[in-house]
Formats: C-alpha cells, structure tokens, sequence
C-alpha cells in the first residue's frame, strides 16, 4: 500500500520527523484504519507513457503562447501590431509590414512559433494515433460531448484510472471541483475550491464550462442550467458558473465512461415531449 504523502499531515508537519518515528507513526495509522493514509494506486507503465504525450503536447503549447505573446509585446513600443488571431496561425509572414529596424527579429520570434504549431500538430497525431489504438473504446464515449471531443483530453482521460473513483458524484471531489470547509461552531465562511487532484484534467475541464457558457457553446441542458447559476449575480456568480458546469461535466464523462450510456444534449426536452 503507497500512502498519500499530502493527506498524511500527521507526517510530513511533526517537529520530530525521521525515519524511525515515521515508520512508527505509518503503522499505528494502518493497525486503525487504513483509510487514514488515503492510500494512492500507480499507474502502469504503458499509462504514463501515454500521459507524457500529452505532457509534451501541453508544454510545446505554452511554448508557443509565451513565443507568441513575446512576439506582439516586443512591437508595441514601436507603434507596430501584428494580426489578431491565434497564436498558431501566426507565421514569419506576418511581420512583412514592420519597420526594417525590428522586421528581423520579430520573424525569428514568429519562425519558433511557427515551428512549435508544427511540433503540436505532429503531437495531436500522435495522442489520435495512441487515442485510437488503446483507448478506442473510451474515448469513442467521451467524444459524444462535443466540447471534449479532442483526443489529448481523452488521453489524459483515459490515462487517469477510472477506478479511482467509486461513484460518477465523486469526480468533482476528486479532481478538486468542491469548496473548502472551514466549518467551527456557527462560524462557515465561503472558500475557494480546493484545487486538489489532477491540476491539467482540471483545467481542461474549466477550459470546456468557458466554452459552454459562451455564445459560441451549443445549446444544452448543461449550458441552460449555467447561465441560470450565473444570471443569480455579477462578476463572481459567472464564476462560480464555470466551476459548477465543470463539475457536472466532469460527473456526466464519467458516468458516460463507465456506464456506456449515449448522451443527449437536451435530455429534459426529450423527457418533457415523451410524458
């Protein structure tokens, strides 16, 4: 059994910490419940293999954003913008307008950001090709939902054992979607979540409820049930929209992944019409 070194407080805090104690301290914890160390299951191989795919991916990405930003930051003082538009849609053709003083090194810039959206590019065929020789099955699930329909989230998905969790509701707790409890006497104040989890998948999930809650995000129960959370107050209303729909999200892949079930867009709509 590998135990939890971050719940383990008991541990990792004593004033008295070394081996001897430790070990000590690990097996009284075991002989009462073995719970208490919030006992963590590893990975295989094969599966971080996979998750270092799509580590590669997510880092060659912030490469090309900072390149990119650094790009149009560096011209402004100038008086010179480069194009609006996505940071892979940038090339060195784009600089072709700027003052001779600074075109050249504005076009080195834009050549890395160029080569990077290639290295992404040759990266989302691979996490396809890994997508669809191992986890075919899973991700043919997860895809139902348009707004994750892309295959480094279904990896990273896929990859993340879906045994780790017991039940569908859980997910939100696990991924740390759920607000912190502060909870002593009648004292209860509000906090923020807990951010506990797989930090990435998190992201990814809050990446998708911004989706969904945009003009751009197709109509859904999900999305109706968001904008009605977010139309309740301003600025931090619309926030606590998006942490919500990412956690329902989170619940609804799950229990797609497990159960097998086709999803529907408006299943409410469909309930209403079939009473």
């Amino acid at each position: 059994m590998v135990a939890n070194a971050r719940r383990v407080k008991l541990i990792s805090e004593s004033s008295r910490k070394n081996d001897d104690v430790d070990a000590e301290l690990l097996a009284r914890l075991v002989r009462a419940d073995r719970q208490l160390l919030s006992p963590v299951k590893h990975r295989g191989e094969e599966a971080q293999a996979d998750l270092m795919a799509v580590r590669v991916r997510r880092s060659w990405s912030s490469c090309e954003t900072q390149a990119a930003s650094a790009a149009r930051g560096l011209v402004k003082p100038f008086g010179q913008r480069l194009p609006s538009c996505d940071a892979d849609s940038l090339s060195k053709a784009h600089a072709g307008h700027l003052n001779a003083a600074i075109r050249g090194h504005a076009e080195r810039l834009l050549g890395v950001v160029e080569e990077l959206t290639k290295q992404i590019e040759a990266c989302d065929k691979e996490l396809e090709r890994i997508a669809k020789e191992r986890y075919d099955k899973e991700t043919t699930q997860l895809r139902q939902v348009p707004e994750w329909g892309r295959s480094r989230r279904d990896v990273r998905a896929d990859a993340g054992r879906r045994g780790a969790v017991r039940q569908s509701r859980d997910v939100g707790c696990f991924l740390g979607l759920r607000p912190e409890k502060r909870q002593s006497g009648a004292s209860e104040p509000e906090m923020r979540i807990s951010k506990e989890g797989d930090g990435y998948l998190r992201t990814l999930l809050v990446q998708c409820a911004q989706y969904i809650l945009s003009r751009r995000g197709p109509d859904s129960d999900l999305k109706r049930w968001g904008l009605l959370i977010a139309a309740k107050g301003k600025k931090k209303a619309k926030k606590r929209a998006v942490v919500a729909v990412a956690r329902k999200l989170a619940v609804l892949l799950h229990r797609l992944w497990v159960s097998g079930e086709e999803y529907e867009r408006r299943r409410s709509s469909a309930m209403k019409v079939a009473a």
